[in-house]
């Protein structure tokens, strides 16, 4: 004898209920993990957009240092013998810079030319380089500080940041796409019940449209 329908009712709403509970419980895991995650990071993020975008009303006074040595003539004969248009500073020229000038240099490339060896040293938020006179071993170093402001922006931007700050960001990013993923999924859930849900959803698509398509030429 087949079974009523109001008796099949029954297994099946509970079922869907526990679907429901079981795809809301993830989700929340899922969404307060990546939150906390990112957390600290995307108010780093947001905290610097602001100040990447009023770049111009903020002051900056570039501090710059410089600083003259003499390589000495074991070093400088080293160097001489070096002489290539992409390869880095021998190792022993590089210990003397970080004692005497207090510059790091390991694993730069230096830019070789007939009458000076030049090593660019950019870093988040200043610039430095130093270059060695080929004929004499005169050592000039010049570093240029921005300030903590202009630090924090080349992070957001990954300026100068190195590998590590690269794969930083990268994870940093794949975080925030599910939060916002896990966001959306759950606006989804509870958007029966909340009217105010998708014209909110729409407004945050339509407005950056329309701001990009009026304003922006």
């Amino acid at each position: 004898m087949a079974a009523l329908p109001f008796l099949r009712a029954e297994p099946d709403a509970a079922a869907s209920v526990r679907r429901r509970a079981y795809w809301l419980k993830t989700l929340y895991r899922w969404h307060w993990l990546s939150s906390a995650a990112c957390l600290v990071a995307l108010l780093a993020f947001a905290f610097t957009g602001l100040t990447l975008n009023h770049a111009g009303a903020i002051e900056a006074r570039p501090q710059v240092v410089t600083r003259t040595d003499r390589l000495p003539g074991a070093l400088l004969s080293q160097l001489r013998s070096v002489h290539d248009g992409s390869a880095p500073l021998p190792d022993d020229v590089v210990a003397w810079l970080a004692e005497r000038v207090d510059v790091r240099a390991r694993g730069r490339t230096g830019e070789w030319s007939d009458r000076e060896v030049y090593v660019a040293l950019p870093r988040p938020g200043g610039d430095a380089w130093v270059s060695i006179a080929l004929d004499g071993g005169r050592v000039q170093y010049e570093s240029t500080d921005r300030g903590w402001i202009a630090y924090f922006n080349d992070l957001h931007k990954g300026r100068n940041t190195g590998p590590a700050w690269s794969w930083f960001i990268d994870v940093f990013a794949a975080a925030c796409l599910l939060f916002a993923l896990t966001g959306l999924c759950l606006l989804w859930l509870h958007g029966r019940s909340r009217p105010s849900t998708w014209p909110m959803v729409g407004l945050g698509v339509v407005l950056p449209l329309v701001v990009a398509l009026l304003f922006i030429h």
